[in-house]
């Protein structure tokens, strides 16, 4: 089992644009169906910040279309907030406040050796990081520059510094970088 935060990011480091807009990614085709699809499966649990819901029940619960669509995800989610978020029917949502480790655990526990999926934001990542709970970044760059937004990991790492553990292109938009955290 490991921690993964799997993301994209624009060139310069933004997950997001300054409107917490995701606008930009959704230009490129995606990266190979299967690749994702195999990663999914061997997720058990997901950690997103609430801006992340948000965006997706704005997006693609809601949507612009006039019937709602289900909860993507089959993997019970925790979603970290100090508000109160909309619910989702038919989703195994958690929200949770507070220290990441406690959260880490339980999650842990229900993914059965399966891994733990940090779907976004940065800081949230960063949390994981800080608690040394993260063990790999995966980040598709893609080739934009947003100028400002919200950062891919506003964190300082430089020792250890990351291992590299492989590169991979997707046609000529996007390179997906795998890291190691080292300890």
């Amino acid at each position: 089992m490991k921690t993964l935060y799997y993301t994209a990011s624009s060139l310069d480091g933004f997950i997001a644009d300054q409107s917490n807009s995701l606008d930009w990614l959704f230009q490129f085709s995606s990266e190979p169906e299967g690749e994702f699809l195999h990663f999914l499966k061997e997720v058990g649990a997901i950690a997103m910040g609430s801006t992340t819901y948000e965006w997706i029940i704005n997006n693609h619960i809601k949507g612009n279309d006039s019937q709602p669509q289900k909860w993507m995800y089959e993997q019970p989610t925790w979603v970290f907030t100090s508000r109160s978020l909309p619910i989702i029917e038919n989703a195994d949502v958690r929200f949770v406040s507070g220290d990441v480790r406690p959260v880490h655990e339980q999650m842990s526990e229900v993914a059965n050796g399966k891994n733990i999926w940090i779907v976004g934001g940065g800081d949230l990542a960063g949390q994981f990081h800080d608690c040394a709970l993260l063990d790999e970044i995966i980040v598709s760059i893609a080739s934009v520059t947003l100028g400002s937004g919200a950062p891919l990991l506003p964190r300082v790492i430089t020792n250890p510094p990351l291992k590299l553990l492989s590169a991979t292109t997707y046609g000529s938009s996007f390179a997906e970088l795998r890291y190691e955290i080292c300890r």
